[in-house]
């Protein structure tokens, strides 16, 4: 895949690189290196007003739409998962990440706590739940499903929100 993108041979290509696990390292960094919560999710710009269209919205945005680049995006993930599970390194990494955004999630969900629009019961086990969601919708994506990919996140945010606050 790489190789065809950037118009070399396979052989070429691991010419460079020691490893396939140093390639596909490589190109996991390169390819998050601008993958973070905040990327989605502007807590500071948040307001009692926008939090409801805001969490649906950058729910929405992380999904990929569909076009071959954002496949490639999750093919690289899931290659570099499965290093993870041989080697600790790639796994701190993929933990860390997976971290920032159950972290992100909480202070998103704690924030609409304190405006009332999310119950503030179970915080964590919520903003695990909305990461899981996304990550398993991208796979669904991936994996060309036939889904509601819309319908699914709209159901799995309004679950976080208290009754008079859910998205339309």
């Amino acid at each position: 895949m790489i190789a065809k993108k950037v118009g070399m041979t396979k052989p070429s290509i691991y010419y460079h690189f020691a490893s396939k696990e140093e390639l596909v390292n490589r190109t996991y960094t390169h390819i998050f290196r601008a993958h973070h919560f905040n990327s989605y999710f502007h807590i500071d710009a948040l307001s009692k007003h926008n939090y409801v269209e805001t969490l649906y919205q950058g729910g929405l945005n992380m999904l990929p739409d569909g076009n071959q680049e954002h496949f490639s995006v999750l093919r690289v993930l899931s290659e570099f998962t499965m290093l993870a599970e041989r080697d600790e390194l790639y796994r701190e990494r993929l933990i860390r990440m997976q971290q920032e955004f159950l972290n992100g999630f909480r202070d998103l969900l704690g924030k609409g706590a304190d405006w009332g629009i999310v119950l503030s019961q179970n915080i964590d086990p919520k903003a695990h739940m909305l990461a899981l969601v996304i990550d398993n919708l991208s796979r669904c994506i991936m994996m060309k499903f036939d889904l509601d990919y819309e319908a699914v996140w709209k159901e799995t945010v309004n679950s976080v929100l208290v009754q008079e606050e859910k998205a339309k």
